[in-house]
């Protein structure tokens, strides 16, 4: 089984990743000796919080992390992904991968004999869906009925992967977006009625229990900064905007964040409300999840 999308897995599935997260957290038993097993981290795309806690959660089940920068390998002279994917599921027990186009990603699960691991792709972020989902439930203890809005780049591939996930789980998605920057077709289909989208911000953040938003412009999106920022102007998460929230609300980020562009300091900064860092903190602990799972079997 690979993981590529959220949107292949049942609710039963997305929650049993959560709470093994959960109990690592509280729980930890790291491995005490090394399982002899390898997992690839190949990146195509520059990275902090993916990295980073792809590797500590491998050192701490006991596998040992191969890291590839794509344009250190073959790939970048022209080895066809489908030859490279047949090659590595020959000396590793798990691909992750970091890409630009999806459709790489889908040949690389097609072409490889072990499990490949979605580390962010144009359309697709579930690792990051995985760590915003347990970071939800820890503040809330449920997942089911809350309202959760996404304010900003409705097209993202983090936007669409909460919102999958967040529908499976039974919350209300509300994406405030301009006209142009709709989520993937994917998301309509998984969500159905639980997913509202709106242009008007105030609309999707009222009584809402969750606000998240991220940069106005992925990586790989360089050539259309500027009118991408220039739409996206009117979906600044501040001071006034959250007001219209429910009073307990949580703020969250996938990070990196552009000072002063998608949110304000001080809505950031708010340490009664915003739980980013908690919530890069648990990118680590649903890695071990997704991990133990599709590679160990455990």
């Amino acid at each position: 089984m690979h993981l590529l999308t959220l949107a292949d897995y049942s609710e039963g599935d997305i929650r049993r990743r959560i709470n093994n997260a959960l109990d690592h957290k509280y729980n930890p038993t790291p491995a005490s000796t090394p399982t002899g097993e390898s997992v690839a981290l190949i990146f195509m795309k520059p990275s902090t919080r993916t990295r980073v806690s792809l590797e500590a959660a491998a050192a701490y089940l006991g596998l040992h992390p191969i890291y590839l920068e794509a344009r250190t390998t073959q790939l970048s002279r022209g080895e066809p992904i489908k030859d490279f994917a047949r090659v590595l599921s020959r000396y590793v027990s798990g691909i992750t991968a970091r890409v630009y186009s999806h459709k790489d990603l889908e040949e690389l699960a097609e072409r490889s004999d072990v499990p490949v691991i979605n580390a962010l792709s144009d359309r697709f972020h579930p690792l990051q869906a995985l760590a915003d989902l347990m970071t939800i439930y820890e503040h809330f203890n449920r997942i089911s009925g809350l309202k959760i809005a996404f304010v900003g780049d409705g097209s993202s591939n983090v936007a669409n992967s909460l919102a999958i996930g967040a529908c499976k789980l039974g919350a209300e998605m509300r994406i405030a977006t301009p006209k142009e920057l709709q989520p993937d077709k994917l998301v309509l289909e998984v969500c159905g009625d639980r997913l509202h989208i709106t242009e008007d911000p105030v609309e999707a953040v009222k009584g809402a229990h969750v606000i998240y938003t991220d940069v106005r412009v992925s990586m790989g999106q360089e050539a259309e900064a500027e009118k991408k920022k220039q739409l996206l102007r009117p979906y600044q998460v501040n001071a006034e905007l959250v007001k219209h929230a429910h009073e307990d609300y949580i703020f969250m980020h996938c990070l990196p964040r552009h000072v002063g562009e998608e949110v304000t300091d001080d809505v950031f900064e708010d340490e009664e409300h915003s739980v980013v860092f908690e919530q890069a903190e648990n990118r680590m602990r649903t890695a071990i999840a997704v991990f133990e799972d599709l590679i160990l079997g455990i």
